[in-house]
């Protein structure tokens, strides 16, 4: 079944109709709304929870405030709008593609190789930053809104922001500096739809009151409802009257606007409030029922407006056969044995940010209550947190995803590292895969980060078993600091250990036997590539062994003399970049031992950011998916070809006479 959108002809239309303007206005958001959904769901996944509370807001500014249109999009005089939390992202995009910034192709390939990021990025037309990591947005908006006051252009600069990204500090820090700096051509608003990944913000980490908060920060602050266009229409209208200061609106929405379903929250076992649809794609069932409830909201609007009914594509999708291939998540097990562990060892403390059911910590925490911190949105306080539990001779195992653990938090975790005590800091959705969330949720730099302290222990497991062993070992046994790194994505395949597989510090297991060249990968993703390319490998006459190396910066230098010994081709495989993985540990102990005298080493990794798009498509274009890996091995300009005539030699020699 082929995704199609409402065309961009039934926007115009809209946008040409005579009547109600504020009708006009809603109508034109559920279209907008109805694209997002298809577009979402052609993806197969995205965050529509705020797509679709911000979806009034920002059809408002675009066709009733901002002079884009009217000065051009690279006008220096032009308004500025970008979001500074990002998730909402696809609703943007929507809207662009109504507004004609966006071709329909594009906005059909979200999440994908050479369409458009899951989170906000600069080379995307229309897009003016690159967001996805939060907390970073009015500070920027203030640099454009400053810059502008100095070239002596004008424009006005207008930010969005989350609830839950008020959890962040740089936020207060930018509310601050920007009263203070008399920054006064900007306007933040905030999507206040009360909820973050899947909880209610107040009961997460409340963020209230902020109307007498953001006030007391030197601001002209407004409180209103987001979703209805006349107030939005009059109170733009009256903080142009506002000059001498930065002017903020609290926009109270509702999370899933337009989807009634989507509108609501749910109760789990202990009557917690939650919320389902921040992100992921809906089931075909919801999924059709979202698109028939905005076709009959759609539709009610245009009879009001005594307009010609828009054109909506009839849009019906069914599910392939799921894949018999099994998989397994690695979070699963970690979440499973910090229960597991906590039943006979009561000294270890679980913090999260945020991110309890994308970290499979759920269970620890209804089990374990009173042994569970939620943080929120502060991975700076969190790690802090950390170090003052561990001062006070608990282990504290922080969780969060890689990007914005070992990066937001590192000045923090190099100042706990200086004191010696235990931590355990489990850094989620490690590598490039998945890819569709985008560059700031892609962590490719958290080994190198941590790597630099003389006082750490960095290991990635491959499989659920490796997981048990390696949490086991990290909580029980080892000292210092501790970097649990795993994939937040179902694995590839089930990486099978060796029979006799011992978890000693320093050493891997092989994985395939080989004679050609030994290349050493770790984690399940890189390392189902790697098992790829040695079937690959071994179809053209090329005997390639793979070791699975979880220790990603302590290797026993008897064991690697004991697996390279034989080999002149060694090759390493990175989830990471280039730079501070796993090779650089590894040509360094061959350096050292004399072992890489005669022998050449090569890495296969990124030299570049990471592109966006499905697991496949990232890792061909950075040619590190399996097959690429083979070509590269063997220096091969067409490996299909190579492929093909190695068939053929092999047919010939079966079918030949005895």
């Amino acid at each position: 079944m082929s995704f199609r959108l409402i065309q961009k002809s039934e926007f115009d239309k809209v946008r040409n109709a005579k009547g109600d303007k504020y009708k006009k206005l809603q109508l034109f958001s559920d279209m907008c709304r109805f694209n997002t959904l298809v577009m979402v769901k052609k993806a197969g996944s995205g965050h529509l929870g705020s797509s679709l509370s911000a979806a009034d807001i920002v059809t408002y500014l675009y066709l009733e405030r901002l002079n884009i249109f009217e000065k051009g999009l690279d006008s220096p005089d032009r308004d500025i709008y970008f979001s500074s939390k990002g998730h909402d992202v696809p609703g943007l995009y929507s809207l662009f593609y109504a507004l004609g910034i966006l071709p329909e192709e594009k906005a059909l390939m979200l999440r994908r190789l050479g369409g458009v990021d899951g989170h906000p990025e600069v080379r995307i037309p229309g897009v003016e930053s690159s967001t996805g990591s939060l907390g970073m947005g009015i500070a920027k908006g203030k640099g454009m809104a400053w810059a502008k006051t100095y070239a002596g252009n004008g424009g006005h600069v207008y930010v969005l922001t989350g609830d839950g990204e008020f959890q962040e500090g740089q936020i207060w820090e930018s509310l601050q500096v920007t009263a203070h700096q008399k920054v006064c051509n900007i306007t933040v608003i905030m999507d206040h739809n009360k909820y973050q990944t899947d909880m209610l913000v107040k009961d997460v980490n409340n963020i209230e009151d902020l109307t007498e908060k953001i006030t007391a920060f030197g601001w002209h602050v407004v409180r209103i409802n987001g979703h209805d266009f006349e107030t939005l229409d009059k109170t733009f209208s009256e903080l142009d009257k506002v000059t001498d200061k930065p002017k903020f609106i609290i926009a109270d929405t509702i999370k899933g606007k337009g989807v009634n379903f989507m509108e609501k929250d749910f109760k789990d076992h202990t009557q917690r409030v939650l919320y389902k649809w921040h992100s992921g794609a809906p089931e075909d069932q919801y999924f059709h029922e979202g698109l028939d409830y905005l076709t009959s909201q759609i539709n009610g609007y245009t009879d009001e407006l005594g307009i010609e009914r828009i054109s909506i594509p009839h849009v019906r999708v069914e599910s392939g056969s799921a894949s018999k291939l099994t998989k397994e998540f690695v979070t699963e097990a970690y979440g499973n044995t910090l229960v597991e562990l906590a039943e006979t060892n009561k000294k270890f403390v679980v913090l999260d940010g945020d991110l309890s059911a994308d970290c499979k910590l759920r269970k620890f925490e209804y089990t374990y209550p009173n042994r569970f911190i939620e943080n929120g949105i502060a991975e700076q306080d969190m790690v802090s947190m950390a170090g003052g539990l561990a001062h006070m001779g608990l282990i504290p195992i922080v969780n969060t995803f890689a990007s914005f653990l070992a990066a937001r938090g590192n000045e923090q975790i190099y100042n706990n590292a200086t004191e010696k005590n235990k931590i355990i800091y489990t850094c989620h959705f490690s590598g490039m895969i998945p890819a569709g969330p985008g560059k700031s949720h892609q962590s490719v730099r958290d080994i190198s980060s941590f790597g630099a302290l003389p006082n750490v222990t960095i290991v990635q497991p491959c499989n659920a078993t490796e997981t048990r062993l390696a949490t086991k070992y990290f909580i029980e046994d080892a000292e210092g600091v501790c970097v649990l790194r795993l994939v937040i994505g179902p694995s590839p395949e089930v990486i099978q250990l060796p029979a006799d597989y011992s978890f000693e510090v320093g050493k891997g297991s092989k994985l395939t036997e080989g004679k050609d060249g030994i290349l050493f990968g770790y984690g399940p993703v890189m390392l189902h590539e790697a098992l790829v390319a040695a079937d690959f490998l071994t179809k053209l006459g090329y005997s390639l062994m793979v070791i699975n190396m979880p220790w990603l910066n302590k290797i026993d230098p008897e064991w690697l003399k004991s697996v390279v010994s034989d080999f002149e081709n060694i090759y390493v495989l990175e989830d990471h970049s280039n730079t501070g993985g796993l090779g650089d540990r590894l040509l360094d102990s061959l350096t050292k031992t004399g072992l890489i005298q005669g022998r050449n080493f090569t890495r296969f990794g990124l030299d570049d950011y990471p592109e966006c798009g499905t697991p496949l498509e990232v890792l061909e274009f950075h040619e590190l998916d399996g097959k690429s890996l083979a070509k590269r091995i063997l220096g091969l300009e067409d490996i299909d070809h190579a492929l093909e005539s190695s068939a053929i030699k092999e047919k010939y020699t079966d079918e030949a006479p005895q």
